[in-house]
């Protein structure tokens, strides 16, 4: 596996942090999570604390591990299960952010379709796809040229589109509830702790699984920062205080103005900001809103559609894939791995769209899907700290996760336990889905994942260069 030996320039912790927030910032998942009341706040500190942070931990340990600082889960998992393996780890890393850009683009259909006031363009479900196909095909052309134009894209729509609008919708719902307004949030102990006796209203736990998805993927850059033994625990608290904390008020500001009966998935921030700009004489800036939270979206995909890529690009010069995909443009773009993902998260576009009725039903196939299929990732993730603890423990590593052996134990126990957990329940179909719905939702939920599992063995079985990789 390919080894960049290039000096790496140091980050500073709070450039950290902003890199970390960059990736696991989803601002359009509020209203999904405001759709479980109150339990929203269990379900966030549940996901945050078993999940989000043992998956950062141990990601870290992974990346600082002496021959392990490069290639991310593709180097750690293929160190530990051998090459088959390790490529099977970044393609269920990469492939599941082809089903995730299905729920970013209808979340900005959504936006769009208050921006120009028409609402066709998110309840029909052809005009629909067409939307979401125009958006992502731009997006697509524009990453070829290259990282530094797209970087240009996502500073400002990250600050514009995501952080703004945030803290503009957290603000509102803070002064609602002191002006003594009626909340729609019943908030108690007993709405805190959700019905165990009932799975369809713990299965929503995949949306809240999705707010944490992704960590990992910044743990590649703690050789980078400065004195990491210190400054990562205290990055990742930070980051992990921050998101938890973001996650609740944004998504309890949507609540307190929606009924749960009302909150259309992926128009329920507009939902909101419509009720909070209404009632104080601000309807002017349901538009600019609108605009916001649409660019924030498009700056997130912008960032997604080459940055999975680099790790097959590391495949590619492994002789996984053909030849042509480590071939790159003028801008060090691989076009056949840009187009050829493009091709798929159309045909995803295609089926969760068409493939049901559309509306909440489309948009909880998306989270579903992209949960299983990154799911399958951290499960090997964890399985693989394990091994390299077992098999490789006397590898040097700048960071361990802290409290000793037990520690190194329980904390990935724990995470390994919330990823089987939620990889199960999300095979069943949340509450919000119609009788009618459920067969087509199950169906799609279970050939999409099968498809997703097998793929990258089928594509490693044909592997160009047998003779280079072996298992």
């Amino acid at each position: 596996m390919a080894q960049n030996s290039t000096t790496k320039k140091m980050i500073t912790t709070g450039g950290f942090i902003a890199l970390s927030g960059s990736m696991v910032a989803t601002v359009y998942g509020y209203p999904a999570f405001a759709s479980s009341g109150f339990a929203l706040v269990f379900y966030l500190l549940l996901a945050g604390i078993f999940f989000f942070l043992p998956t950062a931990l141990i990601s870290a340990e992974m990346a600082t591990g002496d021959g392990w600082q490069d290639g991310g889960v593709y180097k750690w998992v293929g160190t530990a299960f051998g090459p088959r393996w390790g490529f099977a780890a970044i393609f269920f890393q990469w492939f599941q952010i082809t089903i995730g850009f299905i729920t970013m683009l209808y979340f900005i259909t959504g936006a769009l379709s208050y921006l120009i006031g028409e609402p066709i363009i998110n309840e029909n479900q052809l005009y629909k796809f067409l939307v979401v196909m125009a958006l992502f095909w731009i997006v697509t052309y524009l990453n070829l040229k290259g990282a530094g134009f797209i970087s240009k894209i996502t500073k400002i729509s990250f600050t514009a589109g995501i952080i703004l609008p945030a803290l503009l919708l957290i603000v509102m719902a803070i002064i609602y509830t002191i002006d003594g307004n009626k909340i729609e949030v019943v908030m108690n102990w007993d709405t805190f702790l959700p019905d165990f006796t009932k799975i369809k209203t713990i299965v929503i736990l995949v949306a809240f699984m999705l707010s944490y998805l992704g960590i990992e993927a910044s743990a590649v850059h703690v050789n980078e920062l400065d004195n990491a033994k210190k400054n990562y625990p205290i990055a990742i608290m930070v980051l992990a205080f921050g998101a938890i904390v973001m996650n609740i008020f944004g998504a309890l500001s949507v609540g307190f103005v929606v009924p749960i009966d009302k909150i259309e998935l992926n128009v329920g921030i507009m939902q909101a900001f419509e009720h909070y700009l209404n009632l104080y004489h601000l309807k002017w800036l349901l538009p600019v809103t609108a605009f916001l939270l649409a660019l924030g979206a498009f700056g997130e995909v912008a960032a997604w559609v080459s940055g999975p890529i680099k790790g097959l690009q590391n495949t590619a010069e492994d002789g996984l894939l053909p030849a042509r995909f480590k071939k790159l443009n003028k801008n060090g773009i691989s076009v056949s791995l840009v187009v050829a993902q493009g091709i798929i998260v159309s045909i995803w576009a295609a089926l969760l769209t068409f493939g049901g009725t559309g509306g909440n039903l489309s948009f909880l196939l998306a989270m579903a899907l992209t949960v299983v299929s990154y799911l399958t990732m951290y499960i090997l993730l964890y399985f693989t700290y394990f091994r390299l603890k077992s098999k490789y423990g006397d590898v040097p590593r700048a960071y361990l996760v802290p409290g000793g052996s037990f520690g190194r134990f329980v904390i990935p126990v724990l995470g390994l336990l919330m990823s089987v957990g939620a990889f199960i329940i999300a095979f069943f179909p949340p509450s919000s889905i119609k009788e009618t719905e459920i067969y087509s939702y199950e169906t799609i939920l279970i050939i999409g994942f099968v498809v997703i599992f097998f793929l990258p063995h089928i594509i490693y079985h044909f592997r160009p260069n047998k003779k280079k990789i072996s298992n």
